[in-house]
């Protein structure tokens, strides 16, 4: 019985990890789009997704029925701001110091992160103790 509840978990982080991926590619060519800095546009576009994850990951994927919201935001957070702090040294890296372009950057890096955002999330955020 754990096992399919694992499955289901994997299953719809990945959608909504996809879904995730949409929301931060999106928003960031946007605010490229719109002139802004490459690192400016990925932190805004970071703020979106983050906000977007932690909605779809306490209602759908993890079901947290914690009634410590606050704490369990904060958590989320926390290890999202830590993501994202990965996320833009490594976007950096990509196309100032390795001369990447964009696109193949932005995709790499998601990737990335969305596996630590997992494991973060399974260990820390939505653990069983904080469900409750």
């Amino acid at each position: 019985m754990k096992m399919i509840a694992i499955d289901r978990e994997l299953i719809l982080y990945v959608v909504f990890g996809f879904f995730t991926f949409v929301v931060n590619f999106v928003t960031y060519f946007i605010f490229v789009g719109l002139g802004l800095n490459y690192l400016i546009a990925n932190a805004l576009a970071w703020f979106f997704s983050v906000l977007f994850a932690y909605i779809t990951n306490r209602k759908w994927v993890f079901e947290s029925k914690s009634p410590d919201i606050l704490k369990e935001m904060s958590l989320f957070f926390g290890g999202r701001i830590f993501s994202g702090v990965v996320d833009t040294a490594l976007m950096y890296l990509f196309i100032d110091v390795l001369v990447l372009g964009d696109f193949i950057s932005k995709t790499v890096v998601q990737i990335i992160v969305i596996i630590l955002n997992y494991v973060f999330s399974k260990l820390i955020v939505f653990t069983e103790k904080n469900k409750e």
